[in-house]
């Protein structure tokens, strides 16, 4: 491929954007990350704009692939499965990694939700109150109902290997790396509690951290810390 794809996302964050970055990064793919580049913002919110573009984002992350743009972390690896061997090559296959990708985002939902219950246009600092009722319900019902599912979805697979769809590695497994990973960061008590209830899961998430490509981007600058700016969020109080 010529000319790199461009990732359109918050300059900072991992976000919603560290979902496409891991699936770039494991298949090799060369990117720019744009808002991290000088003079990058621009070109990020030009892709939301109705009046520049025919197909604007509602918000990022967007992939810029030529001249087209693709919006939603779902729908991007959609594409960058089917285009890069990071889904299974029958449709079948592709409509379960689909949807799995898309519980994934529910829960990725629900964990920002935690900090900010009432409104994003809030500081946590407004919502303290209510984002504690709101995280005691998240940890003791909606993790682990989720990850009650998650875990039946790895241990069912009947490709075997570890793999939440089929035999080999597919984006699936990297977006639940970055769930575990996220969840495991925003609340560590909750998730070492969890763990061993998990075992598919977790051994999932180990296997992933291993792979040469994600281990060296794991390693590198490129990988943006976790920070109390983002979806997964650590507030010693949200963690009982």
């Amino acid at each position: 491929m010529m000319t790199p794809y461009q990732l359109l996302y918050w300059d900072g964050l991992q976000g919603r954007g560290e979902f496409v970055r891991l699936a770039l990064e494991e298949a090799g793919v060369p990117y720019v990350d744009v808002a991290r580049l000088k003079g990058g913002m621009p070109k990020l919110t030009a892709a939301l704009d109705g009046e520049q573009v025919e197909h604007p984002s509602f918000a990022p992350p967007v992939l810029k692939v030529g001249d087209q743009l693709i919006g939603q972390t779902a729908n991007i690896l959609l594409f960058l499965g089917a285009k890069h061997g990071l889904a299974p090559r029958a449709q079948e296959g592709r409509l379960w990694c689909n949807q799995l990708q898309l519980t994934i985002a529910d829960i990725v939902a629900e964990a920002h939700d935690t900090h900010h219950p009432i409104s994003t246009n809030l500081y946590y600092e407004d919502q303290k109150k209510e984002a504690k009722a709101r995280a005691r319900d998240f940890r003791e019902q909606r993790i682990p109902k989720f990850l009650d599912y998650f875990e039946g979805v790895v241990q069912r697979n009947p490709g075997r290997g570890g793999y939440a769809v089929g035999s080999r590695l597919t984006y699936v497994d990297l977006s639940l790396f970055q769930l575990i990973e996220g969840l495991s960061y925003a609340f560590p008590k909750t998730m070492a509690r969890l763990a061993p209830s998990y075992p598919g899961l977790f051994a999932l998430r180990d296997k992933v951290a291993q792979r040469p490509n994600v281990a060296a981007y794991l390693r590198s600058k490129r990988r943006i810390p976790f920070n109390e700016s983002g979806i997964f969020r650590q507030y010693p109080e949200l963690d009982k």
